[in-house]
């Protein structure tokens, strides 16, 4: 057995354990590609000298050349990384006005094969760092940025565009530096995927996304109901959310710059919210069947739950699975389990990714 595979096997094993006082349909267990899955990757730079590296430390210890490990290649980092990593150091060491006080970089890569590196100094960053950087982005067909203490210097642009493709049908996606992606594309595809799928063909009702990001599983799930309401309170994912849904051309999808808690509030009528007015969001034209949430780590608030519980149909995807089962604890009242998914987007780590569907229990009887 490969430690991959024993390693997904415990994952299952817990997921499977922590859940066990529900009743649980057969789990889907979506295996992550073992090597370069994961868009983005940070270093460190280690100086040394005249020498320079990519450079981690030893998890709890602080930065020192006790602690170094120093990074070469990056197995778990997508190939276009590990194929750019080399040639950014040799650039970057070849002109002292680009390596001068830098400490650290971030890649951020896509499927489409556009990427964005964001350079990071301890040092005021001048127009001759401005000139150089410049030639830099163009030898290496990429975007760069740079950063320093309250200095950010976007030289074309402070984005890349992902394409995905799910059930065959591709979409784009703006994914803006600093911004939440899915870090193992891949493994994104299969999640939006099974959550089409379970969504099934709603087209004569409406879908409720709450915490929807830049739009990542609206756009596809827009596919598959009458309309769809998303709510995200981060007024640059609601951006790039706008731009996601033209430019995928999607006519169906309204976004209510709310965060879950006060989309409660107004659901509930208990609250008004002028941001939804101007937005032009009228709550009474939609007619709900289903919601979506893809919380933090933190779960679902009790209020919010409670709202969920409402909804005939819930399509769950967590990251967390202890706040998952506390969730699920209070949804399982009013609602059965019909799908489990477990999707290995963290290899090698102790982190979970899940799915679940509940169908309300009245429902079902009708």
């Amino acid at each position: 057995m490969s430690a991959y595979t024993d390693q997904l096997r415990q994952k299952t094993d817990y997921l499977t354990k922590l859940l066990q006082s529900f009743h649980l349909p057969s789990m889907q267990v979506f295996p992550s590609a073992e090597q370069h899955f994961r868009q983005r990757a940070e270093f460190r730079v280690w100086h040394e000298g005249d020498e320079m590296c990519y450079a981690m430390f030893q998890k709890g210890q602080k930065a020192s050349s006790n602690s170094l490990i120093k990074i070469e290649k990056f197995p778990i980092a997508a190939q276009s990384i590990n194929d750019i990593m080399p040639r950014l150091m040799a650039a970057m060491a070849a002109q002292n006005v680009l390596r001068h006080r830098w400490y650290q970089v971030e890649f951020l890569a896509t499927l489409s094969g556009e990427m964005l590196i964001t350079l990071i100094y301890h040092k005021r960053l001048d127009e001759e760092w401005e000139v150089a950087a410049r030639a830099l982005q163009t030898q290496l067909g990429v975007w760069i940025i740079g950063r320093s203490r309250g200095q950010k210097i976007v030289l074309q642009q402070d984005f890349v565009t992902e394409k995905l493709t799910v059930h065959g049908q591709n979409f784009i996606y703006r994914q803006i530096e600093g911004g939440f992606t899915q870090p193992n594309a891949r493994m994104c595809e299969k999640m939006l995927e099974w959550a089409c799928t379970a969504a099934g063909d709603s087209q004569d009702f409406d879908l409720l996304e709450l915490y929807c990001g830049n739009g990542n599983f609206t756009l596809p799930l827009s596919q598959h109901f009458r309309r769809v309401l998303a709510t995200e309170v981060s007024k640059t994912s609601v951006q790039a959310a706008q731009w996601n849904i033209a430019a995928n051309h999607r006519d169906n999808i309204e976004i209510a710059r709310l965060s879950a808690e006060e989309f409660t509030q107004a659901f509930s009528g208990c609250r008004e919210f002028e941001r939804l007015r101007t937005q032009g969001v009228s709550l009474q034209d939609y007619d709900f069947s289903t919601i979506f949430i893809d919380p933090p780590r933190a779960g679902v608030d009790d209020e919010t739950l409670q709202l969920v519980a409402q909804f005939e149909r819930v399509i769950y995807v967590s990251c967390n699975p202890e706040t998952l089962r506390d969730n699920l604890a209070v949804l399982t009242k009013t609602h059965d389990i019909q799908q489990l998914a477990l999707f290995d987007q963290f290899p090698f780590t102790h982190h979970i990714e899940s799915g679940v569907l509940l169908v309300k229990k009245s429902f079902q009887a009708a």
